[in-house]
């Protein structure tokens, strides 16, 4: 189980939805923005990472997304959007200055602090790297206390890669791993190609002592616990978001129901061995 879950915020205040001013809107692909917003009451929004808001916008309802700012700036909520519907094309496509709507922060957290010793492996497909940066950013800001820090970060094409610039700060860092791959490339692509689990470390991990960390679409997930498993890795030091999967954010719609257990209540963040026979079960 991960340690020092957080539960799903239940009191008047966090149900409450918050004013949230755009001051920073930044184009990450055709169809995804990363938002930074500034809380127009001016008091910070406290989460951890791995943790998600219900994000909405007048007459467009709300989503729940995972946050993707800095844990170390609260006074900054920043997520990053893609336009798969009318209410998260509304997000998406919001400006500087426009007003937003956030409540939260719900679901449990990454458990970063269980890996502190040993390696960090962390795998991110697509959008996926959006819920682990703030992962990153708080392992970066304790580098001290990890030994190896691998980032697997792969796109279906390089035009399809968030944070490209952030990528090459964390490329150039001595103490970090970076390996990015896309599914297809083009012409000026002189990076890896291939899906996400080829690109795998081949540095020897210390099985025992590895957290690692994986978002993206469940096929690859999947793959690359099973991949990681075979390494030596326990399923329970895998840690997998299944936050695609959510809806009302609070465990009223059942969209998010695995068997026994709600996606947005009981995570979004579960560890592999507890979820591990449910992800090829249709139906759930």
């Amino acid at each position: 189980m991960i340690a020092d879950p957080g539960t799903v915020a239940s009191g008047p205040e966090e149900m409450t939805p918050r004013r949230f001013v755009v001051r920073r809107a930044v184009r990450e692909t055709a169809d995804t923005s990363t938002l930074s917003l500034e809380p127009v009451d001016g008091r910070p929004l406290r989460f951890a990472p791995g943790q998600f808001t219900m994000l909405g916008r007048a007459g467009y309802g709300e989503v729940p997304i995972s946050i993707s700012g800095d844990p170390g700036a609260p006074h900054r909520l920043v997520h990053t959007v893609r336009a798969v519907g009318d209410a998260s094309a509304a997000l998406a496509g919001a400006r500087r200055g426009d007003e937003l709507l956030a409540r939260g922060p719900y679901g449990n957290r990454w458990g970063v602090a269980d890996g502190e010793g040993g390696d960090l492996l962390v795998v991110a497909g697509g959008i996926g790297l959006a819920p682990l940066r703030p992962a990153v950013l708080e392992v970066l800001a304790h580098r001290d206390r990890y030994r190896r820090v691998f980032i697997v970060y792969g796109g279906r094409t390089p035009d399809q890669l968030l944070y490209v610039r952030q990528l090459e700060r964390w490329r150039v860092r001595s103490d970090v791993d970076l390996a990015v791959t896309v599914d297809a490339a083009t012409p000026d692509w002189q990076g890896h190609v291939g899906v996400v689990p080829t690109a795998l470390p081949d540095a020897d991990l210390d099985p025992a002592r590895t957290l690692a960390l994986l978002c993206g679409p469940e096929i690859m997930m999947r793959l690359t616990a099973e991949a990681l498993c075979d390494r030596g890795i326990p399923a329970s030091r895998v840690r997998l978001s299944m936050e695609r999967n959510m809806e009302c954010g609070i465990g009223l719609c059942g969209h998010c129901q695995l068997r026994e257990l709600f996606v947005c209540l009981d995570g979004p963040v579960f560890d592999y061995d507890r979820i591990r026979g449910l992800m090829t079960v249709r139906g759930l």
